[in-house]
């Protein structure tokens, strides 16, 4: 018996060591971190909202219903936290005390929530009452100061995603970016919009990484999603980089690579990278039919465009093998909304929304812009 207490006190203190550490790296050390636990809140609690949002045909109502998945897993991570070091010191008051499981259990939770209402005689009980209630007091404090800063980076974040829309419409489409630019006049102004979005994409793989929830937590607004921002502005990017006649500014390759880097971190914090390096003349989901019409669509709006169509087509593809499958994955993963190029390829058959072509009208209302 003795043997046994012994074994259950050791495994209880290491239940609750483990729990605390994974705290502490998931909420305080700034690196990306997805430990069991984590990945297994994340996942679990996403199979379920998965599936109960697969049941909904209309995507208006399942973004309603993931919009809800980021914070209820900003809950359940302290609540897992807490449950944990609950049945760890469970098992130390019970090795320690020679009661049974019930009463462990009783004031194991007394001491965690700091009621007071569980009497501990002995120094060895008192002693895990007392760090018991300072490690459920310092998990509430850690969780409590995260929020702030999970929701100041949320705001930075769809800042970007909103000025987004003035400039490449509902949903965006790197076309109508170029497109508007050109009417403008501000072609010779994308090496600055690219700096921008540089920067935005670095904070992105910083953040994403390091607080896994924040991929899922949604736009205000139904059209929008960090996702089809992030492949709008690579796709333009890439088209500049590749199909416009203008000097030749390096600013669209770093902001590419800046880009196709942080959508792979963020995949590969997921599990869903592929983890190979593709490339440049593997095979993109974009067609060749496809670039032409986006070639003749942004000629026919007079921007300057490079008179060898094969050559560009080849550099775009180029551009667009490095980040195609980690957008079209992470697209998947979040349920983002429709948008050309991007999540209208991503989605299984019976969740995707019907495809409009870069020709065809939007139902979006008209600009001042335009």
């Amino acid at each position: 018996m003795l043997i046994a207490r012994i074994v259950f006190f050791l495994a209880g203190a290491w239940l609750v060591a483990w729990t605390l550490l994974s705290a502490i790296r998931t909420v305080v050390v700034p690196r990306s971190y997805a430990g069991v636990l984590s990945r297994t809140v994340f996942s679990a609690l996403l199979r379920v909202f998965r599936f109960i949002a697969g049941e909904r045909r209309v995507y208006e109502a399942r973004d309603r219903l993931m919009a809800l998945y980021g914070p209820v897993v900003l809950i359940s991570l302290p609540v897992a936290w807490l449950a944990l070091v609950l049945v760890g010191y469970m098992a130390m008051f019970w090795a320690v005390q020679g009661e049974t499981w019930g009463t462990a259990f009783y004031t194991s939770g007394s001491s965690l929530l700091t009621l007071g209402f569980a009497s501990v005689d002995t120094l060895g009980t008192r002693i895990l009452a007392f760090t018991e209630a300072v490690f459920g007091l310092v998990l509430l404090a850690m969780m409590i100061a995260f929020l702030p800063v999970i929701y100041n980076i949320f705001s930075r974040r769809e800042t970007q995603v909103a000025l987004l829309e003035v400039r490449a419409g509902i949903p965006p489409t790197a076309v109508g970016y170029i497109e508007r630019q050109h009417r403008l006049g501000w072609l010779t102004r994308l090496p600055e919009s690219f700096e921008t979005w540089e920067t935005w994409f670095t904070e992105l793989e910083e953040t994403h990484t390091s607080y896994g929830a924040l991929a899922f937590f949604r736009s205000p607004h139904p059209d929008r999603s960090w996702v089809t921002a992030a492949g709008t502005m690579l796709d333009a990017a890439a088209l500049t980089a590749s199909t416009l006649d203008l000097p030749r500014d390096p600013q669209a390759d770093l902001t590419i690579r800046a880009g196709f880097v942080a959508l792979e971190k963020i995949a590969d914090y997921f599990g869903i990278g592929s983890g190979t390096r593709p490339m440049p003349m593997d095979p993109i989901s974009i067609e060749q039919s496809e670039y032409d019409v986006a070639y003749d669509w942004l000629g026919q709006a007079g921007v300057p465009l490079r008179a060898d169509r094969a050559q560009a087509w080849r550099e775009f593809s180029g551009w667009r093998v490095h980040y195609d499958k980690p957008l079209l994955d992470l697209a998947e993963l979040t349920m983002a909304p429709y948008a050309p190029w991007t999540s209208d390829r991503s989605a299984p058959d019976r969740h995707r929304p019907k495809v409009r072509r870069w020709g065809q009208p939007q139902e979006t209302t008209t600009s001042s812009l335009e």
